[in-house]
């Protein structure tokens, strides 16, 4: 049951990932008769806005991969930014649980000390009679 269960979240996790890319309709032409992109990014409008500013600038290096479209570029946008977060919640995580095993340990030693001052004082309890 369990094993089932994982493999639909694990479906569902991805039919949430790339259905809205087939069921989102791409807007008509703005004014200026070029496509409007649904899923542009901060990067082109800095890019344009530079070019207008000034029309002479060299971009100081170029993509190694250049994604096919808007869509697919946002959509590994996201990727990163979860990969991100989940490296980041296993990190705090796995910080939180060595914190609380140290301090596990720390008791457990403790009690351990105890224990043992116990046993020497019945010892000396012992050798006194």
């Amino acid at each position: 049951m369990k094993r089932h269960q994982n493999i639909l979240l694990i479906v569902a996790v991805i039919l949430l990932g790339v259905l809205p890319l087939w069921i989102v309709e791409k807007p008509a032409a703005g004014p200026d008769g070029e496509s409007a992109e649904i899923f542009a990014g901060a990067d082109d409008k800095a890019r344009n806005l530079i070019g207008e500013i000034d029309p002479d600038y060299q971009p100081w290096f170029a993509p190694l991969i250049e994604p096919a479209s808007g869509e697919i570029a946002s959509m590994l946008f996201a990727l990163q930014a979860a990969l991100g977060a989940g490296f980041i919640g296993y990190y705090l995580g796995a910080a939180r649980t060595r914190e609380k095993m140290r301090q596990e340990n720390k008791k457990l030693q403790e009690l351990k000390e105890v224990g043992a001052r116990q046993n020497r004082t019945k010892e000396q309890l012992i050798r006194a009679d």
